[in-house]
């Protein structure tokens, strides 16, 4: 006897499934009820992270800044960009900043399988290591969406996945610095896990720039509530 074929209604929901993590960067109740952070917890201090680096100009510019103001942050490292950038990855450690995995690729999880993100992790991890001598804990996916499968693998290989609670939208075109630091700082509050980008790679060209400049004022706005920056992995 021949199996009946799936019929479009059990494959939508089976889609639907699959894809029910995307909500999760939009939806703080998602991201909750799959387990996956947002924010720091106990709620104390402010991290401040960058994605898609490093970058040749941005990644030191940023790093500057974050000297000036002696902020603590954390780089979610893509391992491209690590191949092509060793030294600036090993000086984000030197300064004393963490670094965390954001991916090998840049590309959209849902249409990943299981087998190639976790070919993507292996990469990412491996020249992230040899470039720092770290072996980051914590992982946010390109463009900070999951599927149920990446959700279910990183957690097997020991990754902490985490999202954003504030942020810059810095890898906009039509973004301004004032736009970037007034975004991140509206009600911004401790514990908050604030999302930037030090690179351009996989946004508009010279993003970097804005967000450069965007850093003081909030930076200032932190230092207002009196709240430190610190590292993502100090509430684990």
């Amino acid at each position: 006897m021949r199996a009946a074929p799936f019929s479009t209604a059990a494959l939508a929901g089976a889609g639907a499934i699959w894809s029910a993590p995307a909500l999760a960067p939009f939806v703080p109740p998602a991201a909750a009820a799959l387990g996956i952070r947002t924010r720091l917890a106990p709620a104390r201090g402010i991290a401040l992270t960058f994605d898609d680096g490093p970058h040749s100009d941005g990644t030191p510019a940023v790093l500057e800044q974050l000297d000036r103001a002696g902020a603590i942050a954390t780089f979610f490292l893509a391992g491209e960009q690590v191949r092509r950038h060793p030294t600036l990855a090993a000086e984000i450690v030197a300064a004393g900043h963490e670094i965390a995995l954001h991916c090998y690729l840049h590309r959209l999880l849902l249409a990943r399988t299981p087998r190639a993100l976790s070919r993507d992790l292996d990469l990412a991890t491996a020249v992230i290591e040899d470039a720092t001598g770290r072996s980051p804990v914590c992982y946010r996916p390109p463009y900070g969406v999951f599927s149920i499968g990446a959700l279910e693998l990183v957690r097997r290989r020991g990754l902490q996945p985490i999202l954003w609670s504030r942020w810059g939208c810095d890898w906009r075109a039509r973004e301004t610095p004032e736009g970037i630091a007034r975004r991140v700082t509206r009600r911004l509050q401790a514990g908050d896990v604030v999302l930037l980008h030090d690179a351009d790679h996989y946004s508009s060209l010279g993003s970097w720039r804005k967000t450069v400049a965007a850093l003081p004022a909030i930076v200032e706005s932190a230092a207002a509530l009196g709240e430190p920056f610190v590292p993502v992995t100090q509430s684990r």
